[in-house]
């Protein structure tokens, strides 16, 4: 992105505003103005046309793309992160199925190598191997793990900051003592891939976690008598849902519902594995085989959902346009709300001082164009 300059002629939506005709000037790398009327001057002059003009999209949890798995090594992860960004996700937090604990030290090494020539590369969320063998769903059930101290240790051994997210079942043995850990160590924990009630979900929350794993996935479903996960986490303002909206995880209904229960709690994700930006066909998730067909990735078994093949500019089209969410809550769930539950407060909103990751859609929500910050 050139050092100064100036996007005019922008609708320009995020999660604190909707504005037509308006403009944004650049400097630095960073987001210098934002403003209707008179434009100020600057080195270089876009006119977007009447474009939607969004920061960059903010993707929690995504395993792959462009045929690229990210436990396949800095190179994979390159070209993976890559895929999605051309369709508007300009950061990631690259996410890792359970394994051993040595391929996970190999694993979390290559994202190391892989983030330090790309900024839009946020860290690391490992999803395992610390899960609920009965809700592992499409992890390698010969991975699973406690969160003991091996465990712990591999977590203390990482580069500092590079694991950012963990998700684990609060049931496990030494569970809620990890979390404390965790929590202590600046690492978000999710509770995901559990077993967990409406009790222990609310003591996990206690001990610091503050995310839910692909909310309404591989946890107890919501009861009458025996609420479970979700509604624990609907309670506390402090914990942010993920959620993956493709219309096979989750019923467009359901999702709705979530969304308007959890204002500005709600992050989009994509869940994705090598197959999203890519073809359907034969694909590896782990160690566990994957068809896709359609669109649609299930392990071999022809029943387990392995991931999605969903990118992040799909989800927000999906917000507005089939469940009828205001631009700027579609947009802020896949900004501002990742940005928030992660603790980043250089991203996911349109304000000066921010980086200027953006994104330009034209009026069917579909991208144009995509500036990544240098910075």
């Amino acid at each position: 992105m050139t050092t100064d300059l100036l996007l005019t002629g922008a609708r320009v939506v995020d999660a604190r505003r909707d504005r037509p005709d308006a403009w944004v000037r650049v400097s630095g790398g960073l987001i210098a103005e934002v403003g209707t009327g008179a434009a100020p001057y600057a080195a270089e002059h876009l006119d977007l046309g009447g474009a939607i003009l969004t920061p960059g999209l903010i993707d929690l949890h995504v395993h792959g793309g462009g045929g690229h798995a990210f436990d396949d090594g800095a190179d994979a992860i390159t070209a993976g992160v890559a895929a999605h960004r051309r369709r508007g996700t300009t950061a990631t937090l690259v996410s890792l199925v359970s394994s051993p604990l040595g391929v996970l030290r190999r694993q979390l090494s290559s994202v190391e190598v892989a983030r330090r020539s790309d900024p839009g590369i946020l860290g690391v969320h490992l999803e395992g191997p610390c899960l609920s063998p009965a809700r592992r769903g499409a992890h390698d059930p010969g991975a699973l793990a406690v969160p003991d101290a091996h465990f712990l240790e591999l977590v203390r051994d990482a580069e500092p900051g590079l694991i950012r997210q963990i998700t684990l079942a609060p049931e496990l043995p030494g569970a809620l003592d990890a979390i404390t850990e965790l929590v202590a160590r600046g690492i978000r924990v999710a509770i995901g891939h559990t077993e967990a009630d409406y009790a222990l979900t609310r003591e996990a929350i206690d001990r610091g976690a503050t995310l839910l794993t692909h909310a309404l996935n591989a946890m107890p479903a919501m009861g009458h008598r025996h609420p479970g996960p979700v509604p624990a986490a609907l309670e506390d303002e402090h914990v942010t849902l993920e959620l993956i909206l493709d219309g096979v995880h989750v019923h467009p209904s359901v999702a709705r519902l979530l969304l308007t229960a959890a204002p500005q709690r709600v992050a989009l994700i994509t869940d994705a594995m090598a197959a999203a930006a890519h073809a359907d066909g034969a694909y590896r998730l782990g160690e566990l085989d994957v068809q896709v067909t359609d669109g649609r990735a299930l392990l071999d078994d022809g029943v387990t959902i392995a991931g999605s093949t969903l990118t992040l500019d799909r989800a927000v089209r999906t917000a507005v346009v089939d469940l009828g969410l205001s631009a700027s809550d579609a947009v802020g769930a896949a900004t501002a709300v990742p940005a928030a539950a992660l603790g980043d407060s250089s991203r996911g909103l349109l304000e000066p001082g921010m980086r200027a990751d953006l994104v330009a859609w034209d009026a069917d929500w579909r991208v144009q164009r995509v500036w990544l910050s240098a910075s």
